[in-house]
């Protein structure tokens, strides 16, 4: 009986201690983060909500998200959508505005990868890939904007890649798309700069995630080609979904109200090597 009245007595502890130290960057602000059931989505979505910012989680996957909203509590609002669906898009705006009031900040994030050279790739490889990471990051901020604009400015923040920078082998639709990304953001800054809309891309390296976890597995000796990525990182190790996450919360924020247009590595050296 001790030991479970100490254990709660250092949990409470612990969750006062993460309010004390909470800085609430983002307190006031609404936010939407796409592909937020796990990854870099979902570190990205609990590192904003604990700024305060109220966040909504969209995925495909529903009880993916809706552990996410379970995990973050009251400030998550889970809306289960496919960002190339225009109607999703609809459908997502109408559901933040309504439960939320407005939109101040949108995270594109949802991506999808498909491993294979320019002969290897299927038609519908292709398509999906770009349907996803360009068209409906094309989509959604484009349903976004009015309501950014109505919230007297914002910010939209892309996850692009490395691999929008750099070529790499067997990323004959993954690297073009983020490339799209890359020079979608550029136009985009220069366009709504003057209504005080930012816009502005990551470009994380390899981050240990379960989709990236899932590419290792199908390789012939994992642990391998995990070395192999691990020694091409001047920093030593790879990438975890939280080193992202600071950033994105950085962008959310009025701090960057003079960032925008800007391409942004999270890589641990891999662009710089």
């Amino acid at each position: 009986m001790f030991y479970a009245n100490g254990e709660l007595f250092l949990q409470s502890l612990i969750s006062s201690a993460k309010l004390i130290f909470m800085s609430e960057r983002l307190k006031g602000k609404i936010g939407i983060v796409t592909g937020a059931g796990s990854g870099i989505g979902r570190a990205c979505a609990v590192a904003m909500a604990r700024e305060g910012a109220r966040v909504v989680l969209v995925g495909r996957r529903r009880e993916r998200i809706d552990e996410v909203a379970r995990e973050i509590g009251e400030l998550a609002f889970a809306v289960a959508a496919d960002v190339s669906n225009k109607t999703d898009i609809s459908s997502l705006l109408e559901k933040t505005v309504s439960r939320f009031g407005g939109v101040n900040f949108l995270l594109n994030n949802a991506g999808v990868l498909h491993v294979g050279n320019a002969e290897q790739l299927t038609e519908d490889q292709w398509d999906q890939t770009f349907n996803v990471n360009v068209r409906g990051v094309w989509l959604l901020s484009r349903a976004a904007l009015p309501h950014i604009r109505k919230a007297g400015g914002g910010s939209i923040i892309n996850m692009a890649s490395t691999l929008g920078l750099v070529g790499a082998p067997n990323r004959a639709a993954y690297a073009p798309s983020k490339g799209a990304v890359v020079q979608l953001t550029k136009s985009m800054a220069i366009d709504h700069g003057h209504e005080k809309i930012r816009v502005n891309a990551i470009c994380p390296s390899f981050v240990e995630t379960e989709l990236t976890e899932g590419l290792l597995s199908k390789t012939s000796d994992p642990e391998a080609i995990r070395r192999q990525r691990t020694a091409a990182h001047p920093i030593g190790r790879l990438g975890q979904p939280e080193d992202i996450a600071g950033l994105a919360v950085y962008l959310a924020s009025d701090e960057s109200s003079w960032v925008t247009g800007a391409i942004m590595p999270v890589d641990g050296g891999y662009v710089a090597a």
